[in-house]
């Protein structure tokens, strides 16, 4: 019977689209704000999302020592090479680079948890790319004010 229950779960590939059926924005932003800005950011681009306007894909580190392991100068020279000139495959991107297949492989798929580069499977080859136009980084920090008034959220 074809309407009874059945405990197979679905795959995680039935649930995520082909990365040609996906709208990305420009911009990917990477930030480093404190929970309650990166909240308030987060509302406020929802908003202005369903108001029709593009809003940046936003990746929020609240402790910039993170940040700063995630994106080493290594990932981000890499990052910046598959932006300019995507590769075939993660052993070209590693030849390009003059690095270890593996090592390129790692740092590729730890940038992927983050939504950051995204793989096109063909065949037994995984192409990377980078679906944004644009990736800006940005650490805000400053001093207290005195007059009650916080810094401006950026969206």
């Amino acid at each position: 019977m074809p309407d009874e229950p059945t405990d197979i779960e679905p795959t995680h590939d039935e649930f995520t689209p082909a990365p040609d059926e996906v709208e990305y924005p420009s911009t990917l932003r990477i930030t480093s704000l404190p929970a309650e800005q990166a909240q308030a950011a987060a509302i406020e681009r929802a908003e202005r999302w369903e108001g029709g306007e593009e809003v940046p894909h936003v990746v929020n580190f609240e402790d910039r020592a993170r940040l700063r392991q995630l994106l080493t100068d290594r990932r981000m020279e890499l990052l910046e090479v598959v932006m300019e000139h995507p590769p075939e495959s993660i052993r070209a991107l590693a030849d390009r680079l003059g690095r270890d297949v593996h090592d390129v492989h790692d740092d590729l798929y730890l940038l992927a948890e983050y939504d950051i580069i995204h793989f096109e499977e063909d065949g037994r080859a995984k192409r990377p790319y980078v679906p944004y136009d644009t990736v800006r980084l940005e650490v805000e920090f400053g001093l207290p004010r005195g007059d009650g008034t916080e810094s401006a959220v950026s969206a």
